[in-house]
């Protein structure tokens, strides 16, 4: 499906990926919960999958939802019934987002954007950018404020990405520099945040405050309902 505000893309368009946990209660989102509770977090977590599916009805080209578990798949078809759904692997995200790599490769989706269900701040803009970028470098990196990266895009093949140093402050040159050996030409083009704290709300609220896309409208006013449990 094609939205016109995108003013233009590769060809063919990359396929954009959704890789995402299902929310339960006591299930991701463990700082969060540690803070504001289990029920209140998960509230969160449904708003932040949300986002990530609302880019995926919004991108011009093909759309995948990669559940972390093959028993989601029926609940990934409900969440996204516009999008494939493929099941993430076992192993460590290296290892699930090596796995869904080759899959989706074998299956003729040239060109391919990894975004997770915890980054509503990336804008249209942001996307756009991916897309111009494309055109010259065979992987576009969005970084993370906290050292990781939000945002995985390209035209070739990952490298191994199993030994990564995953969920630290060095994930996000660890995957430029591998990249890099594997004779990746790599472009990082901006940065942005994900949301594992209640302290991140702040940055948020400033970042979405004039973002009328429904879902980030919606994620927005249940952050600002959740506000009196900050002082629980």
């Amino acid at each position: 499906m094609t939205h016109s505000f995108f003013e233009q893309a590769p060809t063919p368009t990359p396929t954009l990926v959704l890789v995402c946990k299902r929310p339960s209660l006591g299930f991701g989102k463990q700082r969060l919960a540690a803070q504001i509770g289990i029920e209140r977090a998960y509230v969160v977590a449904e708003c932040l999958l949300d986002c990530g599916v609302e880019d995926l009805y919004q991108w011009p080209g093909n759309t995948i939802i990669a559940p972390d578990h093959a028993d989601h798949l029926g609940w990934a078809k409900s969440r996204a019934p516009f999008a494939q759904c493929i099941p993430q692997a076992q192993g460590n995200l290296g290892e699930r987002l090596n796995t869904l790599d080759q899959t989706l490769r074998t299956q003729s989706h040239e060109c391919l954007i990894f975004i997770g269900s915890d980054s509503p701040a990336i804008t249209l803009t942001d996307y756009q950018n991916v897309l111009n970028a494309l055109c010259e470098h065979d992987t576009v990196l969005i970084n993370a404020r906290d050292g990781g990266v939000v945002l995985m895009a390209s035209s070739k093949p990952w490298p191994s990405l199993v030994n990564l140093p995953w969920s630290t402050a060095s994930l996000g040159g660890a995957l430029r520099s591998t990249c890099l050996n594997n004779g990746h030409s790599v472009v990082c083009i901006g940065e942005c945040f994900d949301i594992d704290e209640a302290i991140d709300f702040d940055i948020l609220r400033s970042s979405l405050k004039f973002d009328l896309r429904p879902a980030r409208l919606r994620l927005i006013e249940a952050i600002s309902d959740l506000k009196g449990a900050l002082c629980d």
